[in-house]
């Protein structure tokens, strides 16, 4: 019988649970039955709640569902059980199936065995996505068949199971997807940053960096680790790579093969010419995407990319929605959506790519971070503080009087309130340091709600003016 994540293919007539029928969920159920194993499925939901689609589908095959709850009967059945990234691996109910010898696995763990390609991994707290996307472009313009998914985008059992093959694998990975992920390897593994997220799911930051240093866990000696010099997080867990090659970036020069300065990415490898890329006039011209331009460039010149085709995939890359994308300049007023900035991390990056004078909006659902981090940078950068949603008294409070704060009850209502208190030259920023959930579906629509209030300003100036 296979162990809990073990490194080996499944076999046909085999009997799996797929816990969960959401996006990876649905990969699972696919990829299972392509590799002819009897597949059920349970999930929280009742089966009338589960969208047609996925009704018709189970029907069609004739798969066993379990709705509203999860039974030791139905699950006792399996030979393995597979999980999405949403469930705790410690519930206890698969604390339970695991002593009773049936494997609990993640989609890393029950793709691993089947992945020939070369693979790079990304994980971190934040810019993840826009680090896979920029590896997607970056490859691409080097001539490679590329694809790019996991965490973002096609499922990495999707990739599988249509058979389509490439030269190299980008896998944007959560720290959900790492808790389960077996013996799931890179090539290339990037860790970008570690901050508070996530804390009401792993209870501590021990936890939950330990998920994210699985990714390393492992890597052969001819494997790659890349880390943030600058974060001290990374730093404190490099110690832990024993087993692989570990190169850094960051602005310290001192051991880093990857040097951002002033808009100049600079890659040192053992034995080759230093090589130098400008990002300026780019959109990742910025503190922050100085950084991810780092990692995914060091990645691929390890890779053996050309420094041409490097080049041209910088100049043609563009930020995806919602990450540090200037809106419009308005009033001699610069609007910025970072609604992507679900967590105090993201946040004080966002803000260090401004000199000051931001007016910031955030609030939204806790998540259990501990808010007073953001004191300081708020007292150097923020001329005033708009809070929204479930959140705003605990971040008013964490931040004790480090900039004046307002209230408001709608993301309308934040955005005239915000460009009533802008001045000429400042920055109006959404960056919320919380999840969505309280007053929007995800990140995506609070995004397209600000940037739409910030649109209707201009209309509201351009009717004035005439």
């Amino acid at each position: 019988m296979m162990e809990t994540g073990e490194y080996r293919k499944i076999e046909s007539g085999q009997r799996a649970v797929v816990m969960g029928m959401g996006v990876s969920g649905r990969a699972a159920v696919k990829f299972l039955l392509s590799h002819n194993v009897e597949v059920s499925v349970s999930d929280n939901r009742q089966f009338t709640d589960l969208s047609r689609v996925d009704q018709d589908y189970l029907q069609e095959k004739g798969i066993a569902f379990e709705g509203g709850g999860h039974s030791e009967e139905f699950f006792s059945r399996s030979d393995f059980i597979v999980i999405s990234p949403g469930i705790p691996t410690d519930l206890p109910l698969l604390v339970t199936m695991r002593r009773k010898n049936i494997p609990v696995l993640g989609e890393l763990a029950l793709a691993a065995p089947y992945l020939t390609e070369c693979v790079v991994a990304v994980t971190g707290t934040n810019g993840k996505t826009t680090v896979a996307a920029l590896l997607g472009e970056l490859l691409s313009a080097s001539g490679k068949k590329v694809f790019v998914g996991g965490n973002i985008g096609t499922p990495i059992l999707d990739y599988l199971r249509r058979g389509e093959r490439v030269d190299v694998l980008v896998l944007e990975l959560s720290s959900f997807q790492l808790e389960s992920a077996g013996n799931f390897s890179p090539h290339i593994g990037v860790l970008l940053n570690i901050s508070p997220d996530h804390l009401d799911r792993h209870g501590s930051m021990a936890r939950y960096a330990a998920a994210k240093m699985k990714l390393f866990t492992h890597q052969k000696a001819s494997d790659k680790a890349i880390l943030c010099a600058d974060d001290p997080m990374c730093q404190q867990l490099s110690s832990q790579l024993t087993h692989q090659e570990v190169y850094c970036f960051g602005s310290r020069e001192r051991n880093s093969s990857a040097i951002g300065h002033q808009s100049i990415v600079t890659i040192r490898l053992l034995g080759q010419e230093a090589e130098s890329y400008s990002l300026a006039g780019s959109e990742l011209d910025s503190h922050t995407g100085l950084l991810n331009a780092e990692a995914a460039v060091l990645a691929v010149s390890l890779l053996g990319c050309r420094k041409d085709d490097i080049e041209r995939g910088l100049k043609g890359f563009k930020l995806a929605a919602h990450r540090l994308q200037h809106v419009i300049n308005l009033a001699e007023v610069d609007y910025y959506d970072d609604s992507k900035a679900t967590n105090t991390g993201a946040v004080i990056s966002a803000l260090e790519s401004f000199s000051g004078n931001i007016v910031l909006l955030a609030g939204g659902r806790d998540k259990g971070e501990d808010y007073t981090v953001l004191k300081e940078p708020i007292r150097q950068k923020v001329r005033r503080l708009i809070l929204l949603g479930e959140a705003a008294d605990a971040i008013a409070a964490a931040i004790d009087g480090a900039a004046p704060v307002s209230y408001a009850g709608s993301m309308e209502e934040a955005v005239s309130l915000a460009a009533s208190l802008a001045r000429p030259g400042d920055v109006v920023l959404l960056a919320p340091a919380c999840s969505s959930f309280d007053m929007f579906d995800n990140y995506g629509q609070r995004g397209d709600v600000f940037v739409q209030a910030v649109m209707n300003l201009q209309e509201v100036t351009a009717e004035k003016a005439s």
